[in-house]
């Protein structure tokens, strides 16, 4: 499974994945617990493939945050926890990326980066390469 159909819904936590549309929203399924849910279009969906960090020089798709993550930890889970205090994610987060941008990337987003990368390692997903279709369209220009 690819991040184009993982979603993150404004106001729940965890991720969810998107199994069909409808004429008035949407139908996902939890990666927490797997139940599913209706989400209308009025509620605030962000699809993981379209988030970026801020670095000082530009920003950096989610899913080269979380490979270069995958390196640190050859695979495995991340060896903070998102819970842990803002000092230790602020340390593990310059470690993965160096030349993120500490003004405006919160300990908030770090922990969600932090719990994101946990939540899809648990599901099985951990193929953060670009699609192919993108690679080629770079390659071409």
């Amino acid at each position: 499974m690819s991040l184009e159909k993982i979603l993150s819904i404004g106001g729940r936590p965890g991720l969810y994945k998107l199994l069909t549309q409808t004429r008035t929203g949407f139908v996902a399924e939890s990666l927490q617990d797997g139940k599913k849910i209706t989400v209308g279009m009025t509620n605030n969906v962000s699809v993981l493939s379209e988030i970026a960090i801020y670095t000082l020089e530009e920003e950096l798709p989610l899913r080269a945050v979380f490979q270069k993550i995958k390196e640190k930890e050859n695979g495995g889970k991340t060896s903070v926890k998102h819970k842990d205090d803002k000092i230790k994610l602020e340390e593990y987060f310059f470690e993965v990326l160096p030349n993120y941008d500490e003004d405006r990337v919160y300990a908030s987003d770090i922990k969600k980066v932090v719990q994101w990368y946990n939540l899809l390692h648990d599901n099985g997903i951990t193929d953060f390469s670009e699609p192919e279709e993108e690679k080629t369209s770079e390659e071409k220009e």
